[in-house]
């Protein structure tokens, strides 16, 4: 059985789904269904995986957290698992380009395909594919909206440098 919680935040409404074994998505408001496929959820605010997900994401967005430490379960292809483990390894505060992504999972001439991948990251923010940038670092595709992806990028830039 899936459970799920809505939190405010400064990008607005999240909705956090987690599973027995662990958080499986952070959706937007307004997501497509079809992005994240999850089925039926119900409501548990008070359900540890989601508690522990939301004081994280609470921190992230005061700007005292960089990374999170939450037992993830994602589903995926193989290909898209290895694009969100690449995600996992764009530091705080750093940008990739769907090339440079392509490239560190050995498939250089990947690039559409790491970008539908990136497009289907389940956890938002936590796996965090707002740090991917299109062509000469321009802003491309983001779930959440173009807004919410500058938002979290300038969050980052003003934190990394204060900390």
């Amino acid at each position: 059985m899936l459970l799920h919680k809505v939190i405010a935040s400064p990008v607005g409404p999240l909705k956090l789904v987690a599973s027995d074994y662990g958080l499986k998505a952070v959706l937007w408001d307004g997501d497509d269904p079809r992005r994240v496929p999850l089925g039926v959820s119900r409501e548990a605010a008070s359900a540890p995986f989601l508690v522990q997900a939301e004081v994280q994401l609470d921190q992230y967005f005061a700007g005292e957290r960089r990374s999170f430490q939450l037992p993830l379960d994602v589903a995926g292809t193989a290909f898209q698992q290895a694009v969100w483990r690449a995600l996992l390894d764009i530091r705080y505060g750093e940008t990739r380009s769907y090339e440079d992504l392509a490239r560190g999972i050995g498939r250089p001439n990947a690039s559409r395909a790491v970008g539908a991948a990136n497009g289907r990251n389940p956890l938002s923010i936590i796996v965090p594919c707002h740090r991917v940038l299109g062509k000469n670092g321009a802003l491309a595709g983001f779930a959440g909206g173009l807004r919410a992806k500058s938002y979290l990028l300038d969050l980052e830039r003003r934190c990394g440098d204060s900390g």
